[in-house]
């Protein structure tokens, strides 16, 4: 069984008999509270403030940090990057990003990180099959709702996370996720804070869960 709690923004923590966290913040900096939790694998997309601040604050001493595309297999999970950008201009604007496929307990996740841009064919098969995709929607500095979802339908995933959207106490001027989820021809699950997963509960049809904090 596998447990998935969101921490805001785009850090997530997904737990069986390991911890593995995305993209942590320290809270203070983006005005949203901290992740009180301590991580066996931490992954960077990129390092900006709002996605590495809070590594200090989340690992312990034999934590493994990723933050490049090299393909690795740490304890039981194989954890793949693909390189991608933060903008629409090749990473000129904002840089690099790292998009992370991973799998635990059998289902297979992916997190797009700070992604800025459509996906070309080259990366899309790279990606390949994902079970659980968390994608960015609050625009300004990554996809916006329209291009999210433009980015499901290439990608295909059976549950499709939003993150990166503004929330209470949130200072960085993102949009809410409403604006993605009105676009939304799927079914939607508002599923909490978090929610323990196993693979035999994927749906068959594709559906977008969408977490508070």
């Amino acid at each position: 069984m596998l447990q998935i709690r969101w921490h805001g923004h785009s850090c997530f923590e997904i737990t069986n008999d390991v911890t593995l966290m995305t993209d942590p913040h320290d809270g203070k900096s983006i005005g949203i509270p901290a992740p009180n939790v301590q991580a066996d694998i931490i992954l960077v997309s990129h390092n900006h403030y709002d996605h590495n601040s809070g590594i200090k604050t989340v690992e312990k001493e034999d934590s493994k940090v990723v933050t490049d595309e090299r393909k690795k297999t740490i304890g039981s999970i194989e954890i793949k990057g693909i390189s991608s950008f933060h903008d629409d201009s090749k990473g000129l604007k904002r840089g690099k990003n790292i998009i992370y496929k991973f799998t635990m307990d059998g289902i297979t996740f992916c997190h797009l990180g700070d992604l800025g841009h459509e996906l070309d064919s080259e990366t899309l098969e790279q990606i390949g099959a994902v079970d659980i995709l968390f994608v960015p929607v609050g625009g300004t500095f990554t996809l916006d709702a329209s291009h999210a979802w433009k980015t499901i339908q290439a990608i295909k995933p059976k549950i499709v996370i939003p993150m990166h959207y503004k929330v209470s106490g949130l200072s960085i001027p993102l949009a809410g996720v409403d604006p993605f989820l009105d676009q939304s021809k799927i079914r939607i699950a508002r599923v909490g804070n978090e929610i323990d997963i196993e693979k035999d509960d994927i749906p068959q049809e594709q559906e977008v869960w969408v977490f508070t904090l």
